[in-house]
């Protein structure tokens, strides 16, 4: 496959992954951004790592950050901790979200035997803090679209928060209701209406914030 390239310089590239393609995977044979990304630094000559700074889900398109070296994946994994890499996305959501715009914010546990994340009482040691800002930019008699600013990053986030809501995303098999399911079918969705869009950071020789969008 052909990658995506947004940018790239000597500290990261910036990589637009398409819906179904795993970032990393540990499945024999299977493709996945990690391995191609590898390929693609091989037939440069380049000794590059490969260190995903953020991930996406396989279902999920979008922009994905990719540390080259030792030095540059310690930098971008402390902006990401700090909260300074600004991530966002557009989701269409079955139902209508009570209010135009808001912060959603729950608490939420993974389970690993079935990799499903579910939401929690604040009290729960397991539990992390989730939380989101989202606006209704357009709707329909059956859906939204929303523009999300994603403060945190648990697994599974958005789309578990969403159907908590009352509003899961189309095209959401794992996190979907019966009715959700059903419309996704009738209308023919079969991945997951969700796109990591744009992404700000500070680069790490200029100092200055830079932003990729698709």
């Amino acid at each position: 496959m052909a990658l995506s390239i947004i940018d790239e310089n000597k500290d990261y590239i910036v990589i637009h992954k398409p819906a179904g393609l795993a970032t990393q995977t540990a499945r024999l044979g299977e493709k996945d951004l990690v391995s191609e990304i590898a390929n693609y630094f091989h037939q440069k000559s380049e000794k590059s790592t490969v260190s995903v700074i953020n991930r996406l889900d396989q279902p999920v398109e979008g922009l994905v950050l990719i540390a080259k070296n030792e030095k540059a994946a310690a930098a971008l994994s402390k902006q990401l901790a700090e909260k300074r890499i600004e991530k966002y996305y557009h989701a269409t959501v079955f139902g209508h979200l009570k209010e135009q715009e808001g912060t959603l914010e729950d608490y939420l546990v993974k389970d690993a035997r079935t990799n499903l994340s579910k939401v929690a009482d604040k009290g729960n040691k397991q539990a992390k803090k989730a939380v989101l800002e989202y606006k209704v930019i357009s709707s329909d008699d059956r859906t939204d679209t929303v523009d999300i600013h994603l403060i945190t990053g648990r697994h599974h986030q958005i789309r578990v928060q969403f159907s908590h809501a009352g509003c899961p995303l189309t095209g959401d098999r794992k996190y979907g209701s019966k009715e959700s399911v059903e419309y996704s079918n009738s209308k023919g969705i079969k991945a997951v209406s969700l796109k990591a869009y744009k992404m700000s950071l500070y680069d790490l020789r200029t100092g200055k914030m830079v932003t990729y969008t698709i």
